[in-house]
């Protein structure tokens, strides 16, 4: 069975070994999961779901920061060179 660039093979499905070499790839880049053993697998499920919770957390953060930043940016003289640096920077 070949294997087209996307992952799928030619009927459209993914394999169960592509799938485990997925989650696999996935349980690496989150870094409670990076931080255990390596010995130490968690199932797709346990996975996915650390997945999700990690990306809430980073919206979250995202949010925060996004709020203290708007208040720092009303609080700045607005032609103080911090302003026009944050300001290049969002922009």
């Amino acid at each position: 069975m070949s294997s087209t660039r996307s992952g799928e093979s030619s009927n459209g499905r993914i394999s169960d070994a592509q799938i485990v070499e997925l989650i696999s790839k996935l349980q690496q880049l989150l870094p409670e999961v990076r931080n255990r053993r390596r010995s130490n697998k968690a199932s797709a499920s346990k996975v996915l779901q650390d997945t999700c919770n990690y990306v809430r957390s980073l919206h979250k953060e995202v949010d925060d920061l996004s709020e203290r930043l708007s208040q720092l940016l009303v609080t700045m003289d607005a032609e103080s060179p911090e302003a026009s640096i944050i300001q290049s920077l969002i922009m």
